[in-house]
């Protein structure tokens, strides 16, 4: 698109359908008023929750009520706010609903200290109760967070908080997504916006000098406004530590790791292993280097399509059925579930001012699992964006129909596996359909580009996350120098001499929304490795290797997440898995310099 249209010029058969939440805004305030009146009802159960199973129960079941529709409401509020940022009632909405829940939040602040104050023995009789076995996962875990639970009045102080912590995120969301303007770059089609949206795919586009001018005017304009980014993320990063201080844990990083009950070995042993292997990954440079025929293979160089002579196009309903083929070895009611979602309402599909750049799936109890798309048709890689939130779609629609509300919401740590997996299927298809050699090594770059992105690439951002926190924590300040400084420093490390990295380069450090919700890119990096190891059982294995990774998708919050991949066949408490999608890696570029010179 040469235009981007406003949010009122797109068909309603591009937009999702939110009528499933609520079917006006009038509704949505009319349930907040409901909300708002229920919240308080909360503290009347106060002081009762250790007198019997049955008062504990009945506390837990209108808590139950009451945040599955605080989650209606929120998630209502937040697709609205992402389809338009720059809308003035999107805004006001989303605040109110903050601001409610933060108060509802705050009233029920009490309930997990008097939970945590039963006596365990007491506790035990009333968890072998009928009346609470819905409610035994859930209790399990607020158990287990008994040393890290502060006194009543402090857990309100932090609950009240919960709308002002996310100062940072939205201010830097609101800055990069509307306020900051990065012009227009002129191409042979003319003049094209350049967004974070279109960023992405200047970088693809076979024209060098399309690469290098997109590269150095994007940058340019976080040149800008670089000290109040950084400004920023100093201020998340002191939240994080602010909070992992006040609940007593010995870092930011393992507070963020707790709840999942991952150790932080498993964090480290990502980190050690991606970083035995890199120099197979600057070997990879230098071949890109050759096969595009420069001298110097420059930053803005690294995603560029090594095979620039073919050009690949899936208008977005092509995209869809692609999909649905690649991820026939699921099974016939997965894929028919979601070709009716992605085809009937689940996704907001294209690019439209002030809408949410990059994409995202979001899961809800009571409705569908929405999916935002900033989709483009010449761009295989939102083929892929798509089959990956797919997975987050397909993986929270199975969980809601198989778990109470309690426990259905699973882990990010076990959500970057469902959707890398369906990445993994739809790259052997195309790969298995394809019609040349020139297209398999469009496709072998492409599966090597998507582990460079994910698995090289986001470790590369847990370790400046792990570096950032670690330095404020030892009390040193986090300044735009200081920030540039520690993320060249990785990309020095990362890229290898083989790349050429200018000044504008480790501003990359000051763009990245994840940033905001600290020590969570790793999860994408061991998601990929165990898609890796279980898409391969699937695809060479029997039914009951199929069922056992349906069942995964089952299983949500029931299980800790190295539990339940461990029960879907892959053990992530090891570096093995990591280490084994090394070694794909590895094969991956021989094939691929292989067809490169078979051409």
């Amino acid at each position: 698109m040469n235009k981007i249209p406003q949010r009122k010029e797109v068909r309603p058969e591009d937009k999702w359908d939110l009528s499933k939440l609520y079917t006006s805004d009038k509704e949505w305030e009319a349930a907040l008023a409901v909300f708002e009146e229920k919240t308080g009802k909360i503290t009347g159960f106060k002081g009762s929750l250790g007198d019997s199973a049955e008062s504990l129960k009945s506390c837990l079941d209108f808590m139950c009520s009451l945040e599955i529709l605080e989650e209606q409401l929120g998630s209502y509020a937040h697709l609205k706010l992402n389809e338009d940022e720059g809308d003035g009632s999107n805004q006001e909405r989303f605040s109110r609903y903050m601001s409610a829940a933060t108060k509802a939040s705050a009233a029920a602040s009490y309930q997990t200290p008097e939970i945590q104050a039963i006596d365990s023995s007491r506790m035990d009789k009333f968890l072998a109760t009928a009346e609470l076995e819905e409610y035994r996962i859930m209790l399990g875990k607020i158990l287990r967070f008994k040393p890290h639970i502060l006194s009543e009045a402090e857990e309100k102080l932090l609950a009240l908080q919960a709308e002002a912590n996310q100062t940072a995120s939205k201010t830097f969301s609101a800055l990069t997504n509307v306020d900051m303007d990065f012009g227009t770059i002129a191409t042979p089609d003319g003049d094209v916006p350049l967004t974070q949206s279109t960023f992405a795919s200047f970088l693809i586009n076979p024209d060098r000098n399309l690469r290098e001018k997109a590269f150095f005017q994007f940058y340019k304009e976080f040149e800008s406004h670089k000290n109040t980014i950084a400004s920023l993320y100093a201020g998340s990063v002191h939240l994080d530590i602010y909070k992992s201080q006040t609940r007593n844990w010995p870092s930011s990083r393992a507070g963020a790791l707790f709840p999942d009950k991952v150790d932080e070995k498993v964090y480290d042993n990502l980190l050690d292993t991606v970083g035995k292997n890199l120099p197979v990954l600057h070997d990879y440079y230098e071949l890109r280097r050759k096969a595009l025929k420069v001298d110097r293979l420059a930053h803005y160089d690294v995603y560029a399509p090594l095979v620039s002579s073919i050009r690949v196009k899936h208008s977005y309903d092509e995209a869809v059925n692609v999909i649905s083929k690649a991820l026939s070895p699921l099974g016939e009611e997965y894929c028919a579930t979601l070709k009716e979602g992605l085809s009937g309402g689940w996704v907001d599909k294209y690019e439209n001012k002030g809408k949410r750049s990059g994409a995202f799936s979001a899961g809800s109890y009571t409705a569908d699992p929405y999916i935002l798309m900033n989709y483009k048709e010449d761009v295989l890689r939102d083929v892929f964006t798509l089959a990956h939130e797919g997975g987050h779609s397909m993986h929270s629609w199975y969980s809601a129909r198989n778990n109470p509300f309690q426990h259905y919401s699973y882990t990010i740590f076990e959500a970057e596996v469902a959707s890398t997996f369906n990445e993994q299927l739809l790259a052997k298809y195309l790969y298995d359909n394809a019609e040349s050699d020139s297209m398999r090594a469009y496709l072998i770059g492409k599966q090597v580009d998507d582990i460079i992105a994910t698995i090289f690439r986001q470790t590369m951002f847990a370790e400046f996350e792990h570096l950032a926190h670690k330095s404020a924590e030892e009390g040193r300040p986090l300044t735009v120098e200081s920030i540039r400084k520690l993320y060249r420093g990785l990309l020095e490390k990362y890229f290898g001499s083989e790349v050429e990295l200018f000044p504008e380069s480790d501003l990359e450090g000051l763009r990245i929304p994840h940033f905001y919700r600290a020590f969570y890119v790793y999860k994408y990096s061991t998601g990929l490795a165990a898609a890796i190891a279980l898409s391969e059982k699937v695809l060479n294995g029997t039914e009951k290797d199929r069922d056992e990774y349906l069942n995964f998708l089952k299983s949500g919050g029931s299980k800790y997440p190295l539990e339940s991949l461990a029960e879907a066949g892959v053990d992530m408490s090891s570096p093995a898995p990591v280490e084994a999608a090394m070694i794909r890696f590895g094969e991956l570029i021989k094939e691929l310099e292989r067809l490169l010179v078979s051409e």
